[in-house]
């Protein structure tokens, strides 16, 4: 296990806090609704953040604030309809700390080191590896990858590609995603020869029948994750003006990582993924055309709404499928993504 081991307030590690709680981490608080402010004004806010706790250069932000500034729909969802079940603060007392506080405790110098930024997590595979071994690490939470800040959705595809380069990252492919949730980054397998999404989903999902039902968590246990929340009772489709992204501050629960130490995998929003059809599609060797979409992951009603089929190493259908840098892929109010890093 590799997750955080930092100690809080009262001499225990995250995992032990969260341990201890056991599944009192289930009952929600009642929901908070989202403060009277734009969308613009809660984005500059957690910008600020993304700048203050995981050191982003000025650069890199004026390249990020850049690509927000062009959309009216990014951010951490539309205020107006957005009710989260927990703010920062409450989480953060329900883990056991302030926002300060629990921020500290989820930085792990050992991964800093590997990675050479904080909240990044090694991936690698711990049968023949150690994390030193990694070439490529992984945000540890969703994007905007600080702790206890609720995730970027409504982004497109091709903003989230464009989100990562600006950092010096990457969008991951769908092999990398799957490492990290199942504990173990495997060699690439895409059968580019059958030629279709289809088919290379379903031969992948055949060879990895045997870990069906293998979640980040091991076997899924209500409560764990951020998958508890519900959907907004006018959100009927997808629509922004009628769907809440009603997520949790990323890491609330902190039973909620992968074996390698990746968090809210499960849970939260779904995540843009890069699926490449042949080998000059792959972000893992340096494409900067890549391949096109998969969504990936479990999302914050899970535990409510089990809208599809989900483990660890699953690919999913070809769902509003599109290249990945399309204009036009696909959005929504529970799908974000998170940025993976070459280290070597």
């Amino acid at each position: 296990m590799t997750a955080p081991k930092k100690l809080t307030a009262q001499g225990k590690t995250l995992s032990g806090v969260a341990l201890a709680m056991g599944l009192a981490l289930a009952p929600l608080i009642a929901p908070a609704p989202v403060a009277a402010q734009s969308l613009g004004q809660l984005n500059e806010q957690m910008l600020s953040e993304m700048q203050s706790v995981r050191g982003v250069s000025s650069r890199a932000m004026a390249r990020v604030r850049e690509i927000f500034a062009a959309s009216s729909w990014i951010g951490q969802g539309n205020p107006a309809v957005t009710r989260h079940p927990l703010t920062p603060e409450q989480a953060a007392q329900r883990i056991g700390g302030s926002v300060d506080s629990v921020r500290r405790q989820y930085r792990n110098a050992r991964f800093e080191r590997i990675c050479g930024h904080p909240y990044e997590v090694p991936l690698y595979d711990p049968a023949t590896q150690r994390p030193e071994d990694a070439t490529v690490c992984a945000f540890m939470f969703e994007y905007p990858n600080v702790p206890l800040a609720y995730p970027v959705v409504w982004v497109r595809a091709n903003e989230a590609a464009a989100l990562c380069a600006a950092e010096g990252a990457r969008i991951g492919d769908a092999h990398e995603w799957e490492g990290a949730a199942a504990g173990a980054l495997l060699e690439p397998d895409y059968a580019f020869h059958l030629g279709s999404p289809q088919a290379m989903r379903s031969w992948h999902n055949q060879r990895h029948a045997g870990e069906r039902g293998v979640y980040s968590i091991g076997q899924w246990r209500s409560g764990v994750c951020a998958t508890g929340s519900s959907k907004t009772a006018s959100c009927n489709g997808g629509s922004f003006t009628g769907c809440g992204s009603n997520t949790y501050p990323a890491g609330s629960f902190p039973q909620c990582h992968s074996p390698l130490g990746v968090y809210d995998i499960d849970g939260n929003a779904a995540e843009h993924m890069n699926l490449p059809l042949n080998e000059s599609q792959m972000a893992s060797r340096g494409s900067t055309t890549l391949g096109v979409t998969e969504m990936k992951g479990s999302w914050f009603i899970w535990d409510q709404v089990r809208a599809h089929e989900h483990w660890a190493r699953w690919r999913a259908p070809f769902w509003h499928g599109s290249r990945v840098l399309s204009g036009s892929s696909h959005r929504n109010y529970h799908l974000g993504f998170r940025c993976f890093r070459d280290v070597r």
